[in-house]
C-alpha cells in the first residue's frame, strides 16, 4: 500500500523519515504542509489528487506531528492516535457562548479516524512498548496558551486526548478524495498556558520518529 504523510514544518518530516528508515521503501511519500489547517488540507489534497488516477493512488493519509497533550488525558510523551479530528474552533461566539459550524447547520466538525486503521496502529504502538492513548484530537488555528482556554476545551470535548493544528485539514482532504484518514501525535507539552522552559520537543520528535518506524513494520505486509 501506498501511504502519504503530512506533517507541519520539516522538523517534524525529518523524524518522521528518520523512524521509517529504510523499512519506508516506497511505500511512503513525507510533505510538509506549514502550519494550521487550511495549508494542511491544501498540501494533502494536491498530493492526494496527483497520484488518484494512477497505478498507485494514496490508500491512507496520515497527519503526524508534535503537540499538546490534555491534563490527565495525555502525558508529555505520549502517543495520541485520534478516534477523530476535530475543528475545535470552526464556528460562532454567541451570547449563550461558542457554537461550532455543526451546531449552526453549516457542516460537520468531526471527522472520524478510519477505525481499522487507527486500532491497528494503536495496538502495533503498544506491542512495541511505546506509550499510547486514544482519544480525539482537537485541531485549532490558534493555539491554546490559557488555562482557561484548554478547561473550555477540555470541557467541550470530553474525549479529546490531543491538541493540533492540521488533522482536521489532512482529515478533510483525505474524505474528499476518498482516502483514508489517521492522526499520530507525539505530546510534548501540556494544553494550557504557553511555559516554553516546559517543553520537551526533541523528545517527542524521539518518540514520533519511533511511532513511525512502528508504522512502517506494520505495512510492510499490506
Amino acid at each position: 500500500m501506498r501511504v502519504l504523510i503530512v506533517t507541519a514544518v520539516e522538523a517534524e518530516k525529518e523524524a518522521v523519515l528518520r523512524g521509517l528508515g529504510q523499512r519506508g521503501g516506497g511505500r511512503f511519500d513525507v510533505a510538509v504542509s506549514g502550519v494550521g489547517p487550511a495549508a494542511a488540507a491544501a498540501e494533502t489534497a494536491l498530493a492526494l489528487a496527483a497520484v488518484a488516477q494512477s497505478d498507485a493512488p494514496y490508500a491512507l493519509a496520515v497527519s503526524a506531528g508534535i503537540g499538546g497533550g490534555f491534563a490527565g488525558r495525555a502525558d508529555v510523551g505520549d502517543l495520541v492516535v485520534a478516534t477523530a479530528m476535530i475543528a475545535a474552533d470552526l464556528g460562532a461566539e454567541t451570547p449563550e457562548g461558542f457554537r461550532g459550524v455543526d451546531e449552526l447547520g453549516f457542516g460537520p466538525v468531526r471527522i472520524p479516524a478510519d477505525e481499522l486503521w487507527s486500532d491497528r496502529i494503536a495496538e502495533a504502538l503498544r506491542a512495541a512498548g511505546l506509550p499510547v492513548r486514544r482519544g480525539s484530537v482537537l485541531t485549532v488555528s490558534t493555539a491554546t496558551g490559557t488555562t482557561e482556554t484548554a478547561e473550555r476545551l477540555a470541557a467541550r470535548h470530553p474525549d479529546a486526548a490531543a491538541e493540533g493544528m492540521e488533522g482536521f485539514g489532512v482529515a478533510a482532504a483525505a474524505r474528499r478524495l476518498g482516502v483514508l484518514a489517521v492522526e499520530i501525535r507525539a505530546v510534548s507539552n501540556r494544553v494550557g498556558p504557553r511555559d516554553r522552559s516546559a517543553w520537551r520537543i526533541e523528545e517527542a520528535l524521539d518518540r514520533l520518529a519511533a511511532a513511525c518506524a512502528v508504522l512502517a513494520s506494520l505495512t510492510e505486509t499490506d
